[in-house]
């Protein structure tokens, strides 16, 4: 099992943030997530939402941080130094964005945590889930946080109490564009999961993980 201390370098994260981190494991963070949000105050840097968003909810500004056109943001959000939303980016609070996260074009994230640097770039979605420092998501990645019969999210056979939790990844994780991530996946720090790749569980630290199915082919005659 991955605790959260393994997958998150915490003396990275700015003070204001931190405490988000004191958990054991990585699903806890949504708990604390939502006390945040509960708690969060709107502050907007002048001009830094552009005119066509909808901001439905606090939304709190660091310097830099800046909301496309036609994104909409609902709950509420908070955005580190330099963070940004992109053009029609959806985003369901509460989210937080440490420095330099973005959530970009047509890319969703709900009740998450970003770290610094984090990036879900393109046609992404996000959904409770735990992202580090420095991940960047493929275009298209999906972290996948409902189990189809909508049963409980256990990790190694451990329950979170939660019926919806994506993904915790750790810093420095690179996934290549499609792949999928099952709700409850962890995956250690600076491992690469290759595009089309399907992932459940743990994978540990510094792994490849690659997907490579057999390729047939039939010389076509005529």
């Amino acid at each position: 099992m991955l605790t959260t201390a393994e997958l998150f370098d915490r003396e990275r994260v700015p003070e204001a943030l931190r405490a988000l981190l004191d958990v054991e494991f990585p699903w806890e963070v949504l708990a604390l997530l939502d006390a945040f949000g509960r708690e969060l105050q709107d502050r907007r840097q002048p001009g830094a939402v552009h005119p066509t968003a909808v901001v439905d909810g606090p939304l709190y500004m660091e310097e830099g941080a800046e909301v496309g056109p036609y994104a909409y943001l609902t709950g509420a959000v908070y955005l580190g130094r330099g963070a940004k939303i992109g053009h029609t980016a959806y985003v369901r609070g509460p989210v937080v964005l440490g420095p330099g996260a973005h959530v970009m074009h047509s890319s969703e994230a709900k009740r998450s945590l970003l770290l610094g640097g984090a990036k879900a770039p393109h046609f992404n979605y996000v959904g409770d889930s735990v992202i580090g420092h420095d991940v960047n998501l493929g275009a298209g990645v999906k972290l996948a946080n409902f189990k189809t019969m909508g049963t409980p999210i256990a990790v190694e056979h451990q329950a979170t109490g939660l019926r919806k939790f994506g993904a915790a990844l750790g810093d420095g994780v690179s996934i290549g564009c499609n792949a999928v991530l099952s709700p409850g996946t962890l995956v250690g720090k600076r491992t690469i999961i290759y595009n089309l790749a399907s992932v459940r569980g743990v994978i540990p630290a510094d792994t490849i993980v690659k997907y490579a199915p057999t390729l047939q082919h039939a010389e076509l005659r005529s």
